[in-house]
């Protein structure tokens, strides 16, 4: 549920969807919320591809690489100006003591980080800056942003185009959890088959003592 600060811009998000421009609008606020913008856009892709399932996997594809050109943008924030618009941004975004834990598992994780962020409810944009703050590789940041976006916006688009309207209430309640899901799952494999390497207990153990200090 939105906070009630949020709930003017959501709804003027949601306006854009009925927009003749509704296409370009989708790629901006895809663009903008990997890197700075509080309203997620899958709300504005399910109800374009709801009036147009037709559309729906072009929709997602524009979805897709604009969050990744998004991606970018924040990348390069947290690159080059994460101590002056990076700082002000995560702090705007309620995110400052949320930033060492990502960092921390960004370093040990990068890829499957990326892939948890990109296709869960984890903010996305807390990600993307801190890629660029820890000099995350650019390639392996890349493609992971892209496998990430493609996973949830393709979803939609998929099934908004083979069921058309009666999948938006499945969609509007299970999407987050089934995504969710199998991205832990999918990244649960990997991080197990990592650990039985016996590799990196110093950086867990920080990961872990940083989780602690935020949450206590």
């Amino acid at each position: 549920m939105l906070m009630k600060p949020l709930r003017g811009l959501y709804d003027w998000t949601m306006d854009k969807a009925a927009h003749p421009h509704a296409v370009w609008w989708l790629a901006f606020f895809c663009f903008v919320e990997s890197s700075f913008f509080p309203i997620p856009p899958h709300p504005l892709l399910g109800l374009m591809c709801l009036a147009e399932p037709k559309k729906a996997l072009k929709f997602a594809t524009v979805a897709t690489l604009s969050s990744v050109a998004g991606a970018l943008l924040g990348y390069a924030i947290g690159y080059g100006l994460y101590d002056t618009v990076g700082v002000w941004l995560i702090d705007t975004l309620g995110l400052t003591d949320s930033f060492p834990v990502a960092a921390c598992h960004l370093k040990k994780y990068d890829f499957e980080a990326i892939l948890i962020a990109g296709a869960t409810p984890v903010p996305f944009k807390l990600l993307t800056i801190t890629a660029g703050f820890v000099g995350m590789n650019l390639v392996t940041f890349v493609l992971s942003s892209l496998f990430a976006r493609a996973l949830i916006f393709m979803t939609v688009g998929i099934l908004f185009r083979a069921f058309g309207a009666p999948i938006k209430r499945v969609i509007d309640k299970y999407l987050g959890t089934v995504t969710t899901v199998f991205v832990v799952l999918v990244v649960g494999g990997v991080l197990v088959l990592t650990q039985l390497g016996g590799e990196g207990d110093e950086e867990t153990d920080a990961c872990i003592a940083a989780e602690m200090q935020q949450n206590g």
